[in-house]
């Protein structure tokens, strides 16, 4: 067997376990995961697009998972050191640990993102959410948008992916500036992913 065909032939079980994670951390809890499989490679690299690779200031993911967002994230150049992967499942966090162990990882709730990063004090240059939003109430995501935009950089992203047609925060926020992706077919089911900038 070829080296190629070796590493490919390694990393199909990988992704077959991660799927099977995620179904049933889904099955166990569905509305505290925002999908029932790990986010498409071609999602996760759009997500990854708009995060500045030239800066040295903390990029924080929320909700990572099994990392499909972090394999995107690191692919495109963001040291692992640089990112902070807030997790709130204790089985994603020890398989986060193990799988980027220069990575800060944070076991607590994002939604919470006053205490559950009160130790980061540096701003970061993004914020990437992997969290099913539209489950929960508007002014939940309004708190959340407003947490992570006192943790970031001005004028750096919060980046979101959404399955549903309507952005998962509105676009009318003062004082925000607002972009969308092309939907992203090449993902199961659909998505597209909201920028929001705020000066």
């Amino acid at each position: 067997m070829l080296p190629q065909q070796s590493a490919r032939a390694l990393k199909k079980p990988l992704r077959l376990d991660d799927e099977v994670r995620f179904l049933r951390s889904w099955i166990e809890k569905p509305l505290h995961m925002g999908a029932v499989m790990p986010s498409g490679k071609m999602l996760a690299r759009t997500m990854a697009r708009y995060v500045d690779t030239e800066s040295n200031a903390p990029v924080i993911e929320l909700g990572p998972g099994t990392g499909a967002i972090t394999d995107a994230l690191i692919a495109r150049g963001i040291d692992q050191k640089r990112l902070v992967l807030v997790e709130f499942n204790p089985g994603f966090c020890a398989l986060l640990r193990e799988r980027y162990p220069q990575a800060s990882i944070v076991q607590g709730d994002a939604y919470h993102l006053d205490k559950t990063l009160k130790g980061i004090s540096e701003p970061a240059s993004a914020v990437v959410s992997g969290l099913p939003l539209v489950t929960k109430p508007m002014l939940t995501r309004l708190r959340l948008i407003r947490d992570a935009f006192a943790k970031l950089i001005p004028g750096a992203p919060f980046i979101q992916f959404t399955y549903a047609v309507v952005p998962p925060i509105p676009k009318s926020l003062s004082g925000v500036s607002t972009e969308s992706s092309e939907r992203v077919w090449m993902n199961i089911p659909p998505a597209r992913v909201w920028v929001y900038r705020k000066g």
